[in-house]
């Protein structure tokens, strides 16, 4: 998230200025970001140092249920740091799939400058949701699962218009209310599998994907805070 291709860097990126790769830069960016801190993780760091690193980044709710003495710093960094860790290349590709996907046409709308703000807000409402549901539990949460729901789920308040979705033009649809947005077929169609696949991953489903539980809850909470929230972020109007 270090660049903008908008003349301003909090406003709508135009598309007759096409990032690398078709993907604004702030996303590649951001992508290259995880991709480091990965290959870091994996193969230049010795074992002790990866551990403190998860320890000190990776969200986990025990932290929240004692005392914050001496536990200032990742009490208050992990509800964002943790959006950075991956538990693996591909847990990290499957991540950086969808934020190049949703990502892309969000940054266009938003510029850099709001998107940075929005990746923040995002990782500490799905690392809520996911601290209501494990509450004192030593389980250790990692990914950007979280803030690419939100991602999701702010596009669906305008990415798809009447005519379909246009990667390239969605950015520039009018902002539809939550109302208008579920009374769009493809939206709710949209809604639908998306949270098909989340009460799946509730159940215990992975697909085939993790070697560990999904953290369906901040998915929802992630989802849930893009859909709601997103007139805040949004410098367009509405229809």
């Amino acid at each position: 998230m270090t660049h903008q291709d908008a003349p301003r860097d909090d406003g709508p990126e135009m598309p007759r200025h096409e990032p690398f790769f078709n993907i604004p830069n702030v996303v590649l960016g951001m992508v290259l970001v995880m991709v480091a801190i990965q290959v870091a993780l994996d193969s230049l760091l010795p074992q002790q140092a990866v551990l403190e690193i998860i320890l000190q980044g990776a969200f986990i709710p025990q932290r929240y249920s004692v005392p914050i003495a001496g536990q200032v710093g990742p009490y208050l960094w992990s509800p964002f740091t943790y959006s950075l860790l991956h538990g693996g290349y591909a847990h990290l590709a499957l991540n950086s799939f969808w934020l190049a996907a949703f990502g892309s046409v969000v940054a266009r709308r938003i510029g850099w400058a709001r998107f940075l703000v929005f990746w923040a807000a995002a990782a500490v409402a799905s690392a809520a949701l996911f601290l209501v549901f494990h509450w004192g539990d030593e389980s250790v949460m990692v990914g950007a699962s979280g803030v690419v729901s939100a991602l999701m789920g702010a596009a669906a308040r305008f990415a798809f218009g009447r005519g379909g979705f246009r990667r390239d033009l969605a950015h520039l649809n009018p902002r539809a209310s939550v109302v208008q947005s579920l009374g769009n077929r493809t939206v709710v169609a949209f809604l639908a599998a998306w949270f098909g696949i989340n009460l799946l991953a509730a159940t215990g489903f992975s697909f085939g994907i993790a070697d560990s539980a999904i953290a369906w809850e901040a998915h929802v909470g992630g989802f849930l805070f893009g859909f709601l929230a997103f007139s805040l972020f949004d410098p367009l109007g509405r229809r």
